[in-house]
């Protein structure tokens, strides 16, 4: 049966939820909720595209593994990818699991890989004849950041592995700890020299391997726990990977010394029990159990789905909860608007720490459990960043309603809750001071304004000094330049590195210019495809304008008909662009609505930031219409550079193989995409057939 809209909107919400945290977790170090509520949110979701596969989506969370790495390091492509795994919270979930397994064989008894599931950060170890040449974080899955000189300061990480039977070439997969004692030992330090102290130790883990000076990350005591295998060359491995996880030790990793082979569903049981009553004298924090199937047979049998091995699974501990009083909420605002309700608590210690503040979510989360001021409530913690309120206990004497700002608690800007979203936020865009910072280093990323020596820490200490306050700031730092050379760290050849940069930058292309903006749901190809369609800025101002007008004759014509009103509004203007829906479509409006971000925009084009107008007509687009999924390496093009020659020919690329899919381009090691590309019928092609196909469409 087909997802009704209130199904579809559910699914779009949590799947914008998801991405959001996601990218908090993965890119910034800067977790906005903790794991419980992420994995009650994913768990959802999963549940939804389960029963609906038409709302699966090739962006949603649940194809993916995590989010894209930054771009503080060069980012390199793992040989096979770091899969996550899917989770479980009680003895019927793991039965099911268990029973799913055995239904791939005949039936019998399945021996099961036992091992602690550490709480810390992953990492992936490339060893070639036996000598460490690289490391990389787990990123999204297929792509990491390479963070080598930093994971060679790790003192139980091995260089050059142990002994003569070593194979050509080989991944180690593993995660990164910092023991609790030595946790607190950094953390003395850290305080004692004047700094910030980590929150917990899979914090610190994860902010030391991505220091950019590995100085600093030799001074952490962080230890490699070694837990699988990813691709090796030259040699045949054990079928058994508990045999697999002694082989590494031969080879000289550190592996848990809990790392046991167990028998069917209750010998799972049993483990998970023993290593519950373990968890709290243990130095590594834990956060639940992994069991796999031991057996190299029965796991090829099983195979995987999007982000995950069907042979595994994590059996969560549950968190810890107790009871205590709301007393009032604010609103704070993030990085892309969103406006989060934070309860302010009576203190309470759950946990292993006192918390004071938890995370509402946002305001349907605060609807659905009818949360209110005054409210006895139930807080759960389990080692995570963020507390939440999991329920109402009691309600309260006098208990008040929750209420939206109507303007941003920062910058006074209104406050905007789109139908059909969660999340309500604040719409000031590039001159709101919250979201001013990730503003500005978006502006300047890469692949957007590209301005070389403009990184992270020099945004940051530049608003802190009120050098800027907005992208137009940047190119008046010019007039800054003796206070600049005198800074810590600068001189007189580095300042004029970086005002020479911003200076080239001046001269830049329409669509890097609109995602440069920070237009949210507009990322590199909706700019792309804006700047095709509209061909100059203003023709793109003036749609956004004309769209609000239409939008409100729609909501007059139709006011209680949704798909009414969609109609009207996707016949022409925004809508006409291929994939502009609705969503979208407002989010374009509302950002060229508010006047100052015009005004920033203004401000840029007097600075001198001008771009060519785009030939809207004439450019040829052969592959326009025409969907692309890449997969493995090819020895001419990074995925980059054939992801850009795609979509100069107008075609488009994607993250999943669909029956949706044109064209499957395999390169080597190309793994699962290949094998589901077959099973459709999508066209494969290898690298000499790809490049043969941009021959023959363009130059």
């Amino acid at each position: 049966m087909a997802a009704n809209s209130t199904t579809t909107q559910r699914a779009e919400q949590l799947a914008e939820q998801l991405r959001e945290h996601s990218r908090a977790y993965y890119v910034h170090d800067e977790p906005t909720i903790s794991d419980a509520e992420y994995d009650r949110l994913f768990r959802e979701l999963q549940e939804i595209e389960a029963e609906h596969p038409e709302l699966i989506t090739p962006d949603s969370p649940t194809q993916r593994v995590g989010a894209p790495p930054s771009d503080k390091f060069e980012s390199v492509d793992h040989a096979t990818p770091m899969l996550s795994l899917g989770n479980c919270f009680d003895d019927n979930e793991l039965a099911e699991f268990d029973r799913r397994a055995r239904e791939a064989v005949d039936g019998g008894e399945l021996a099961y890989c036992a091992e602690p599931k550490f709480d810390g950060t992953a990492l992936n170890l490339r060893y070639e004849n036996g000598v460490l040449v690289r490391a990389t974080t787990r990123g999204d899955g297929v792509t990491g950041e390479d963070i080598t000189p930093n994971a060679r300061t790790i003192r139980n990480l091995p260089l050059r592995l142990a002994g003569q039977n070593v194979p050509d070439f080989i991944e180690i997969r593993g995660e990164v700890v910092l023991a609790r004692s030595r946790f607190e030992a950094l953390n003395a330090r850290l305080e004692g020299e004047g700094h910030k102290p980590f929150v917990n130790p899979r914090n610190a883990a994860s902010g030391s391997l991505r220091q950019l000076d590995s100085k600093i990350t030799a001074r952490r005591p962080l230890a490699f726990m070694g837990y699988g295998i990813g691709r090796v060359d030259g040699m045949t491995l054990a079928s058994s990977l508990y045999e697999q996880l002694q082989q590494l030790q031969a080879w000289g990793f550190q592996i848990s010394q809990y790392v046991d082979r167990v028998q069917g569903l209750e010998g799972c049981k049993a483990y998970y029990e023993a290593m519950a009553e373990r968890r709290a004298n243990l130095d590594i924090e834990i956060d639940g159990c992994v069991f796999k199937v031991d057996n190299a047979a029965v796991r090829d049998e099983l195979g995987f789905v999007a982000r995950a091995p069907r042979w595994a699974i994590a059996r969560k501990f549950p968190a810890e909860e107790t009871t205590t009083r709301l007393n009032a909420v604010e609103f704070q605002v993030g990085r892309t608007g969103a406006l989060t309700p934070v309860a302010k608590l009576e203190p309470v210690f759950v946990g292993g720490v006192t918390v004071s503040n938890a995370s509402l979510h946002n305001m349907d989360e605060v609807e659905r459990k009818d949360i209110r001021i005054g409210d006895m409530v139930v807080v759960r913690r389990a080692g995570d960043v963020i507390p939440e309120i999991k329920e109402v206990a009691r309600r309260g004497e006098n208990a008040r309603e929750i209420e939206l700002p109507g303007e941003c608690p920062v910058c006074g800007s209104a406050v905007e809750r789109i139908e059909g979203e969660a999340v309500a936020r604040c719409t000031g865009g590039l001159v709101c001071a919250a979201q001013r910072r990730e503003a500005l280093k978006h502006f300047s990323s890469r692949r957007a304004l590209d301005i070389e020596g403009l990184g992270d820490r020099q945004i940051e200490a530049f608003v802190d000094e009120g050098l800027l306050a907005s992208p137009a700031d940047i190119f008046a730092l010019h007039e800054h330049r003796d206070a600049l050379v005198a800074r810590e760290g600068y001189g007189e050849k580095s300042v004029a590195n970086l005002l020479s940069s911003i200076e080239s930058s001046k001269q830049t292309t329409l669509e890097r210019f609109i995602f440069a903006l920070g237009i949210r749901e507009v990322g590199e190809t909706m700019a792309r495809d804006l700047a095709r369609h509209f061909g100059t800025l203003d023709n793109l101002r003036a749609e956004a304008g004309a769209y609000l007008v239409r939008l409100d004759q729609a909501d007059q014509a139709h006011p209680d008909n949704r798909a009414a009103r969609d109609r009207m509004l996707s016949a022409e203007g925004l809508q006409a662009v291929p994939g502009v829906g609705a969503r979208v479509a407002h989010c374009i409006a509302d950002f060229f609505s508010e006047q100052r971000n015009l005004d920033v925009i203004d401000a840029l084009i007097e600075a001198g930031v001008t771009w060519e107008t785009v030939d809207t007509d004439d450019t040829p687009q052969p592959l326009a219409g025409q969907t692309f999924v890449l997969t493995g390496s090819m020895d001419s093009l990074t995925r980059d550079e054939a992801k850009a020659r795609i979509e100069a020919r107008g075609g488009r690329v994607t993250s999943s193989v669909s029956k949706k899919t044109d064209y499957v381009v395999a390169g080597d090691s190309p793994g699962s995409k290949r094998d589901k590309a077959e099973k459709l019928g999508v066209t494969l092609l290898d690298e000499v057939a790809f490049l043969a196909l941009l021959a023959d469409t363009g130059n």
